[in-house]
């Protein structure tokens, strides 16, 4: 692997190693249908200066889920072909559930199904209490001895609620919540169900964390307790927080990477392989990571939140910015590396954090994915059109759980927009990647466009085996502040196709012109990142391949740094980190989105 090589740009010459990751962590191949920094960089990227029933019920005014009721129950609707083409995706069939799959392999050591209620059909909504105080959420890097106690203790209790398997507040039913929604457990007809890789990411996993923290309360008797986040877009916290790393103690995990247990700062672009690099420049490549995921690619709500996920949609929409980086990369750094004499080495598939269906088993899960959730109110903090989305597909898409009384419930995505109104929120903490913009440049000199093909001479491309660079025209040049308010300029991947058992992650840059260290993305020039984890298959699954319609980029203010607005045609170079030699692009464009 040539992952501290400095790698030639704009050429299609220059072979790249690449390897291949493929145990890292499971997914399903099929989706159910149904603080400021102190850097402030000015340089250019070029070396210079710087009507009817159906009508209401799309309106919202009627709960499409009243609709498919009438037609067959709960989970009739799973065979309405006719609507599938406009409703929320409704709770999962708990008595279809069966046992999860994982690539190289069946099914997990264990079923992911919870207790199933007597009747499924009179599972009511679920309202949310009344709270006189609001449960804040600390930085794990911050927290008290105190505070450690009771969350150990707190955990420990969870986990003596294992002697009963179907006790739903145990702590391995509670991890299971994870792999039932993410590994094939679900099925909905001949679909499944799957909550990543599209805009349920976010809302589910708020859900998820908000019964675990109060079913953690209630076992301490303390309705004010609140889970600690994993600070790790802060340079405090990005390492794993003190208390998971305690052996012995309810929060220990003894099945995570080995590095994790010597103070090594987190890659939050971790790919697989150990980065060669010292702690300074990983600090400052997190943090212009989380510039880029936060800011420049997520100026619109779809492209944080991830692309429409509808009963009846195609699957594998896509996913946001966050899922697909730092969220998915914390789990793999975080998870084991496989052995290579697996006849000597557990486990095998990159437990705990290091696949779907084990995630859960980790306590350090939850503080990761409560740092996720709170990038969610950070996002929309930041102003501008990052705000919550509006579409009622969204808002009414459902999700089941029980309570810390073992009570079942059902969940909308819409009673989960305001963390504040389900009664938590998060202690501050400074935020300096809001102003860490990525601001070295390559080598001096403009891009040779005429030494770089076309992107039409270039795609299709059947394998992103070595470094590619190609010219693309752009639809506007010069655009007013209005026109860039009104439509966001993205770069996009139409038809990316790869093999869904491998680990995937490549770079794109805009207009480097001559080389680009692989173990750094502090470039003017460094567009984003796109990761895929291995996904789930059963024994007889076939196929690997899987179709992810578009993967974009947001490109206005990086544009905008590199002085490139008034430029007809720019150059695009996309690095490929690993499992490259089995992705395949039809076409890469520009084009202007409404910031929907």
């Amino acid at each position: 692997m040539a992952s501290s090589s400095t790698l030639p740009l704009c050429t299609t010459k220059t072979p790249f190693s690449s390897s291949t990751n493929s145990f890292f962590f499971a997914k399903p191949s099929h989706l159910f249908l149904n603080g400021k920094g102190n850097q402030s960089f000015k340089v250019s990227c070029t070396g210079e200066h710087d009507g009817n029933q159906l009508d209401a019920v799309k309106e919202g005014a009627v709960d499409r889920r009243n609709v498919l009721l009438g037609l067959g129950g709960l989970y009739g609707a799973t065979n309405l072909a006719p609507l599938a083409s406009a409703a929320p995706v409704p709770p999962p069939d708990l008595k279809s559930c069966g046992p999860a799959t994982i690539t190289d392999g069946p099914t997990v050591p264990y079923s992911c199904c919870p207790p199933t209620p007597d009747d499924m059909d009179s599972v009511p909504y679920y309202k949310i209490p009344r709270m006189s105080k609001l449960r804040k959420r600390p930085p794990a890097q911050d927290v008290s001895e105190e505070y450690i106690a009771k969350y150990q203790l707190a955990t420990s209790k969870m986990r003596e609620l294992d002697k009963d398997p179907f006790d739903p507040l145990g702590f391995k039913q509670q991890a299971n919540i994870h792999c039932a929604y993410c590994n094939d457990a679900y099925t909905m007809g001949d679909q499944k169900l799957q909550v990543h890789q599209s805009w349920l990411f976010f809302p589910f996993h708020r859900w998820y964390l908000y019964f675990y923290e109060r079913i953690l309360g209630s076992l301490i008797d303390d309705p004010t307790f609140a889970l600690p986040y994993w600070n790790w877009d802060h340079p405090s916290g990005m390492r794993l927080p003190a208390m998971f790393d305690v052996e012995g103690s309810s929060l220990y995990d003894a099945r995570r990477n080995p590095h994790v247990r010597n103070g090594t700062i987190i890659d939050l672009g971790f790919f697989g392989d150990e980065v060669k690099t010292n702690e300074i420049q990983m600090i400052t490549n997190n943090l212009i990571l989380m510039y880029r995921q936060m800011i420049t690619n997520a100026p619109c709500p779809l492209l944080f939140f991830g692309e429409p996920y509808r009963f009846g949609s195609k699957p594998n929409p896509g996913q946001g910015t966050i899922e697909n980086i730092p969220h998915t990369p914390v789990h793999i750094w975080t998870g084991t590396v496989r052995c290579t004499d697996l006849g000597n080495c557990v486990p095998s598939y990159g437990e705990d954090m290091g696949n779907f269906y084990s995630a859960g088993l980790d306590p350090v899960f939850y503080s990761h994915h409560a740092n996720v959730d709170r990038m969610w109110n950070e996002w929309k903090a930041l102003g501008g059109k990052r705000r919550d989305l509006t579409d009622n597909d969204w808002l009414n898409s459902e999700f089941f759980f029980y309570d810390e009384n073992r009570d079942p419930w059902r969940v909308k995505v819409r009673d989960c927009l305001d963390s504040k109104k389900m009664g938590y929120d998060y202690e501050p903490k400074a935020t300096p990647w809001r102003n860490f913009k990525p601001g070295k440049k390559t080598t001096p000199g403009k891009v040779n466009l005429r030494s770089v093909k076309p992107a039409s001479k270039v795609f299709p491309l059947s394998n992103l085996d070595r470094a590619i660079c190609f010219s693309i025209e752009r639809p506007a040049t010069s655009r007013s502040q209005q026109e860039k308010d009104e439509f966001e300029e993205v770069l996009t991947f139409k038809n990316l196709k790869y093999d869904d058992s491998k680990y995937i992650k490549f770079d794109v840059f805009v207009n480097a012109d001559k080389t680009v260290n692989a173990d750094d993305i502090d470039k003017k020039e460094y567009a984003g990142s796109y990761t895929s984890l291995p996904h789930v298959h059963g024994p007889n699954s076939g196929n690997h391949a899987v179709e992810v319609q578009e993967f974009k980029l947001a490109i206005t203010e990086l544009l905008e740094d590199c002085g490139l607005e008034d430029e007809d045609i720019i150059a695009v170079t996309v690095v490929p980190k690993t499992g490259g030699e089995v992705v395949s692009i039809n076409s890469v464009l520009i084009e202007l989105k409404d910031c929907y």
